[in-house]
């Protein structure tokens, strides 16, 4: 078991290449920018519309930068009126930027933003970035994250709407690159096409976060794979040894978004009740990545307490929630015993 752990290491954490992030996801500082845009009319249209609006980035930083940029509402469920006043937002650069430019590097950027308008429902976001930064602990086949200060200035009147933390999400294609790898855009695989060790890594993750809204496998809807998970793997026509990449965690029980709620097919009382959803093929590499998290709780609970813009409430309430996670994954009986009961064929 020893050399299997010491193996596990080495595949999650020093990839044949890890190449460094373009200048926008080096590193953790929070940024300030601007955005100017019709917003009127795409918080108007986000439940129905994904069309494309002419706007402005302005990022203020030591060296000031303005980018034209094409805005849209993106996503699926927060587009809707009934969960967000205000939609996720993809960024398109009208054009490429330069090479001494922050945004270096970048073409289409995805915005996850205050969905309401209370000051206390972003920091369900700031929990779902939390969720981020977690996974770029454990590994570097994760997308980073930059959180912003965001102006949101509309342009028919030039007056601020809202000023909000947010935060901006790696392409995968980026994250696959550092690592030399590529994304890769598939149907529906089967489990034995998974690197099995990022496959334990990624269940036990889901299991920290408290996420059931997951497929490492399979796609929705007749979409292709994975929801809410995109796959990495060597090559483009690689078929074996795929990595998951997972996103998209506001369904969380770390989050506890008040519009979520479990699965329709898992029966827990809500999203804060863990579920173990692992492959049982899956169970060994699964205990060498929870021996790999238990190695990493001081650096996993010091993400959560290096942030500022946590309020005292949520950043106990979520100390709590992690330190029970380590709790249930205490020792491999105890894995056995909470998490591999519910492990799929």
């Amino acid at each position: 078991m020893t050399r299997f752990l010491i193996a596990f290491a080495i595949l999650l954490t020093t990839p044949a290449w890890a190449g460094n992030p373009h200048p926008l996801f080096a590193d953790e500082n929070p940024i300030k920018l601007t955005i100017t845009a019709p917003f009127g009319e795409i918080t108007h249209k986000a439940e129905r519309s994904t069309d494309q609006h002419e706007a402005r980035l302005d990022y203020h930083g030591a060296a000031a930068e303005t980018h034209a940029i094409k805005l849209s509402a993106r996503g699926n469920s927060r587009r809707s009126k009934l969960l967000c006043d205000f939609p996720p937002l993809r960024i398109e650069f009208a054009e490429k930027p330069v090479d001494a430019s922050f945004f270096d590097g970048q073409n289409r950027l995805k915005l996850v933003t205050h969905c309401k308008r209370s000051a206390r429902f972003q920091q369900y976001y700031l929990m779902e970035y939390t969720a981020y930064r977690f996974l770029n602990v454990m590994t570097p086949l994760s997308l980073k994250v930059r959180m912003a200060e965001i102006d949101y200035v509309d342009a028919k009147n030039g007056k601020t709407v809202i000023s909000r933390l947010g935060f901006l999400i790696e392409d995968t294609d980026d994250a696959a690159r550092r690592n030399d790898m590529v994304e890769i855009d598939t149907p529906d695989i089967n489990k034995a096409q998974l690197n099995a060790a990022h496959a334990g890594l990624y269940s036990i993750f889901q299991y920290m976060i408290g996420n059931l809204d997951w497929s490492m496998h399979s796609g929705v809807d007749g979409k292709d794979c994975c929801h809410n998970t995109k796959l990495v793997g060597a090559k483009a026509a690689a078929q074996e040894q795929l990595v998951p990449v997972p996103y998209d965690f506001d369904y969380s029980g770390l989050v506890n978004a008040p519009y979520a709620v479990p699965p329709e097919n898992i029966s827990v009382r809500n999203v804060q009740q863990r579920r173990y959803r692992g492959f049982c093929t899956h169970n060994g590499d699964a205990l060498a990545a929870a021996a790999a998290f238990r190695a990493k709780k001081g650096e996993l609970l010091a993400v959560l307490a290096d942030n500022s813009a946590l309020e005292d409430r949520t950043l106990k309430s979520a100390e709590r929630y992690v330190n029970a996670f380590f709790d249930d994954i205490a020792d491999d009986a105890t894995i056995e015993k909470k998490l591999f009961r519910h492990c799929r064929d």
